[in-house]
């Protein structure tokens, strides 16, 4: 696969991206397939059936470790987690044994960020649910950790300086959110490239996305009514934001 330059201009990137695009070898969409239909899986969920609970039904309802955790406990919470973030970092460390033709191409880069994009995108709208899933935090981390590793370090000390303070999970989760473009332009400089890169425009469109999925925790935020982690523990009333 010839070698494509991502890190110009937007319109530049733009259409580079789209004949990118029309050139993909089939293991390549096998690979997006692939991440998609593993970020569906919702762990969460599964594993709140295996202990006779449907997390649907308990808290927010929403399938992620927050609301998990509000149901069966810590532990299962930070087991749902890490079983989110794989679903991220996976199709990050998958790409090139599978793509081995693009490993001498800025294209191998554009492909892992796609698998890893697709797989936040099954976490988001599982196939298995109805398209309607978690807030996609956990598995974008994980992408994230495998493409722009710094990023991932600002990203949770933001959340763990935020959620400190606040101890209110959302609020956490949008201030990562925010920082992630920040940390992946910071890996850019590292890397010597320019602020349109792939890793760039992935972390302003999940970043978007986040907000997104968190559109109603901030309307409670500035209506003051988004309760605390502390103080809701036993009533289950906040929402998610895996």
């Amino acid at each position: 696969m010839p070698a494509r330059t991502f890190h110009s201009s937007p319109g530049q990137s733009a259409l580079h991206m789209a004949e990118f695009l029309q050139n993909l070898p089939a293991a390549a969409y096998l690979l997006l397939a692939g991440s998609y239909l593993l970020g569906s899986i919702p762990f969460g969920l599964l594993i709140g059936k295996a202990h006779g609970v449907d997390i649907r039904e308990q808290g927010s309802g929403n399938i992620g470790a927050t609301n998990l955790g509000r149901a069966l406990g810590k532990r299962w919470a930070f087991a749902a987690f890490l079983l989110d973030f794989a679903k991220g970092i996976l199709p990050v460390i998958l790409t090139p044994v599978i793509i081995q033709e693009a490993q001498e191409a800025d294209g191998l880069v554009v492909i892992t960020i796609l698998a890893g994009t697709a797989s936040v995108l099954g976490h988001t709208f599982p196939l298995y649910l109805g398209f309607r899933g978690g807030k996609g935090v956990a598995t974008t981390l994980g992408v994230i950790t495998g493409v722009a590793p710094p990023a991932t370090l600002l990203a949770g000390i933001v959340w763990l300086g935020v959620y400190l303070k606040t101890r209110i999970v959302s609020i956490s989760s949008l201030a990562t959110g925010a920082t992630l473009p920040l940390g992946s332009w910071g890996t850019e400089l590292l890397y010597q490239q320019t602020n349109f890169s792939a890793r760039l425009i992935f972390s302003i469109a999940i970043a978007a996305l986040i907000f997104l999925r968190h559109r109603t925790n901030i309307v409670r935020i500035l209506k003051g009514e988004e309760l605390t982690f502390k103080k809701d523990t036993e009533a289950g009333e906040e929402n998610s934001a895996q």
